[in-house]
């Protein structure tokens, strides 16, 4: 383990505060930066487990806890596009509702060759398949089958793709 993995071990521990302002931090700048490759090394930084050769567009928001680690994967040759959402925990907050309605918190797996179109909102415990695209504005509920379009409003199958040789 190298000495900064080693720290940001070390800040990770037990969800201390300075971990979620430096997640936060991190989140944020990668939110904004132009170039790709410097908003993947940014939400590598932050704990996110990002593959090889994925495209990150600007914008993308990811809605978590700070102090999880692991709750997003992210393969090999993703595309996320510009604006996407990705919601790993939504709740009521400080709402007088709170205790009557559930708490939506699980991981998001997105694999290998994916592409998420502009706007696109993927919801917790969701599996956007090998292959799979998921057209604009459209909102994820549901896992994806590797190698399928979808699209709308909640998302449904709009076809499957052949199966590249890839």
């Amino acid at each position: 383990m190298t000495r900064k993995n080693l720290e940001n071990h070390r800040l990770r521990k037990n969800g201390s505060l300075l971990w979620k302002i430096f997640k936060r931090s991190l989140k944020s700048l990668a939110k904004i930066m132009p170039g790709n490759q410097i908003r993947r090394a940014l939400l590598r930084a932050a704990g996110y487990i990002i593959g090889q050769d994925v495209y990150i567009g600007e914008d993308l928001i990811i809605i978590d806890e700070l102090e999880e680690i692991g709750y997003l994967r992210i393969g090999n040759r993703v595309a996320i596009a510009e604006r996407v959402t990705l919601v790993i925990v939504s709740r009521p907050n400080f709402s007088r509702i709170a205790p009557y309605v559930p708490t939506a918190h699980g991981p998001i797996v997105i694999e290998d060759d994916a592409w998420l179109g502009t706007g696109a909102i993927i919801l917790p415990n969701v599996k956007i398949g090998r292959g799979s695209v998921v057209g604009a504005q459209s909102l994820v509920t549901k896992d994806v089958p590797p190698f399928t379009i979808v699209l709308g409003t909640p998302a449904k199958p709009y076809k499957t793709i052949g199966y590249p040789q890839i």
